[in-house]
Parts: C-alpha cells; sequence; structure tokens
C-alpha cells in the first residue's frame, strides 16, 4: 500500500508536470521537481526518466478527459456530449502531439495502447445514447469515430470545429438533419 504522502506528492508533481509542460514542453525534470515542492530523489523515485512522467500526465488527462463521459451525458443532450466530450479529446491529442520530441516513437505506440481501450469504451458509451434517443445513427461505429477525429487534431484550431460539425452531422438519424 502507498503511503498518503507519497499518493500526495506524485499527485503534485503530476500537476506541476501539467502546467509545466503546457507553458514549455521542454521544461526539465529539475525544473518540475522544484515547482512541486519536492527533492529531486522523491521526483525520480516516482518517475525514472522524462518520458515516463510525460506519458503519466497525457495518461491522467485522458483518464480526467474519460471520466467527465457521464456528467456530460447526465447533463447534456448524446449528441451534444459527444461533441464536447471530442473537443477535449482532440485538445488533448493536441497536447500529446505537442510534445513529439519528448517521446520516442516507442512512447508514443505505448500511450496508445494504454489509452485506446478507455477512449473506445468512453465513444461507445457517447454512441449508444445517442443510438437509444434517435440522434445517432445506429451504425454508427467508435473505431471509424475515432478514427476520423484524428484528422481533427491535426487540422487548424479554427477549423476543428467546423470541421467536427461534419463529422457529426454524419452521426446524426435524418430526424436530426
Amino acid at each position: 500500500m502507498v503511503r498518503s504522502d507519497a499518493r500526495e506528492n506524485r499527485a503534485r508533481i503530476l500537476e506541476a508536470a501539467r502546467q509545466a509542460f503546457a507553458e514549455d514542453g521542454e521544461t526539465s525534470m529539475n525544473q518540475v521537481a522544484q515547482r512541486s515542492g519536492v527533492g529531486a530523489g522523491t521526483l525520480y523515485r516516482n518517475f525514472p526518466t522524462r518520458e515516463a512522467l510525460v506519458l503519466s500526465v497525457y495518461q491522467r488527462e485522458v483518464e480526467q478527459i474519460i471520466d467527465t463521459v457521464a456528467g456530460l451525458l447526465a447533463t447534456l443532450p448524446p449528441l451534444e456530449a459527444l461533441r464536447c466530450w471530442t473537443t477535449d479529446l482532440v485538445a488533448a491529442m493536441r497536447k500529446k502531439h505537442g510534445l513529439g520530441d519528448a517521446l520516442s516513437p516507442s512512447a508514443h505506440q505505448t500511450i496508445t495502447e494504454q489509452t485506446y481501450g478507455p477512449v473506445i469504451a468512453a465513444i461507445t458509451q457517447l454512441l449508444d445514447a445517442g443510438k437509444r434517443d434517435g440522434t445517432i445513427r445506429a451504425d454508427a461505429d467508435p473505431g471509424d469515430f475515432l478514427q476520423l477525429t484524428g484528422a481533427l487534431w491535426r487540422a487548424a484550431s479554427d477549423r476543428s470545429q467546423p470541421m467536427l460539425g461534419l463529422i457529426l452531422d454524419g452521426l446524426s438519424t435524418e430526424q436530426q438533419r
């Protein structure tokens, strides 16, 4: 069992790293340690490499996005919940891509493998809600949707919302168009 102070240190490190990487993708491990108020030993005990830290930050962000699905579906119609959720996912994908040099090809592969299943499950939950209320086509596939949205993070930021609108229009049932 992990001690509570160790859990708190880890959480502080991840939050400090998230903020630091958002400001400057070249942030060093020492800068993260200083920002989080822990010694270098504590930082390296939790994250032996910068890449491990970057992967953990990204993994945590994806988990937080996935955790929003239920709340979105509780407050928004499924198609609008899907729009909001996808916008957040695209922002996270852009961040991961922006860290490009910090991650080796194998690290990119690792994070993709770790997040694919949970992301597909979240998309399935959103699509299924729309299928149940008749606003999303019955043949909408979570894997196809993820593949299509993969193009959004590559698009100019001012184009991603219009492109997402086209994707969502394609998912809508005839009664919604």
